[in-house]
């Protein structure tokens, strides 16, 4: 007789939980989004408008006229045009992605299934190199590349292999099972032919999310570029906004619109491969 009031509460409880959870993820996706939604609003707002509180998230006067003073003000030869900076930024961010996609991985596969003398410890050094910050090595480095600065190679070379994007390669292969790739060496393949042939193809989420993860980190550079460039040709976009941005007076409404247009790219490469990033993640979740 007891039996049919227990499930009824078990019920009410599981529905309650279901709507607390609700509520605080949309709570919080409320807190992620604004920020991101103000500054597409007030990119299409009159200058004096963005920061007007409140009404600041308002869709009212809206126009493309900040997006045509940021094109209309990097448009000079004197300090460069804005298709150039975003060149250079593309240039760079995909150059560092897919280098980066390579060596990484290709590091990570040796060190989780290739057997070979003081692989262990090397691993080690490179599990240390994840807690080092960039900012403690930079100057060293402004030094060590001095020879090619004012050049895009000196913002692609340092970040081409990163130990964070080794250690998420490794952990993704050391869960992929081993009979696929002994089953290729059966039939002839060896290390680097088992890797390109049937490693890289089932091992696409992690590519995604190293390759998300990477391109994040590379289009917001903005230390690095700032100690090796002085020339507007070879200036990545971040760069070139805040040089932007230090103008006065500041027309906060141009510097919405390019916050927009560097921002853009970000959100486009994320849809492109969420799918994947998801896959990844969870993968990783079950696995632990």
């Amino acid at each position: 007789m007891s039996t049919a009031p227990t499930t009824a509460r078990r019920n009410a409880q599981r529905t309650a939980r279901r709507i607390r959870d609700y509520i605080i993820l949309t709570v919080l996706a409320l807190v992620f989004i604004a920020p991101i939604y103000y500054l597409i609003i007030g990119s299409f707002k009159p200058s004096q408008e963005v920061l007007a509180g409140f009404s600041g998230f308002l869709p009212t006067d809206l126009s493309f006229a900040n997006y045509g003073s940021v094109i209309a003000s990097l448009s000079s030869d004197s300090t460069g045009y804005f298709y150039q900076f975003m060149l250079n930024s593309f240039l760079i961010s995909a150059a560092i992605v897919a280098g980066g996609l390579i060596v990484n991985s290709m590091a990570a596969y040796s060190f989780a299934r290739l057997r070979w003398r003081g692989r262990d410890r090397v691993f080690v050094v490179v599990i240390l190199l994840v807690i080092v910050p960039f900012q403690a090595v930079a100057i060293p480095l402004v030094y060590l590349l001095a020879g090619m600065r004012d050049t895009l190679f000196v913002q692609i070379i340092p970040f081409i292999a990163n130990a964070f994007s080794i250690y998420l390669f490794y952990t993704f292969f050391l869960g992929l099972p081993t009979s696929i790739e002994e089953a290729a060496r059966l039939d002839g393949l060896g290390p680097a032919g088992t890797f390109f042939r049937i490693v890289v193809p089932i091992s696409r989420p992690v590519f995604a999310t190293v390759a998300i993860l990477t391109f994040l980190s590379s289009w917001g550079q903005f230390l690095w570029p700032s100690l090796t460039t002085s020339d507007p040709a070879v200036r990545p976009l971040p760069l070139e906004m805040s040089v932007f941005s230090g103008q006065s007076p500041v027309d906060w409404g141009s510097v919405f619109a390019f916050g927009t247009l560097l921002v853009l790219p970000i959100l486009v490469v994320f849809l492109a491969f969420q799918r994947f990033f998801v896959q990844s993640v969870a993968g990783s979740a079950v696995k632990g």
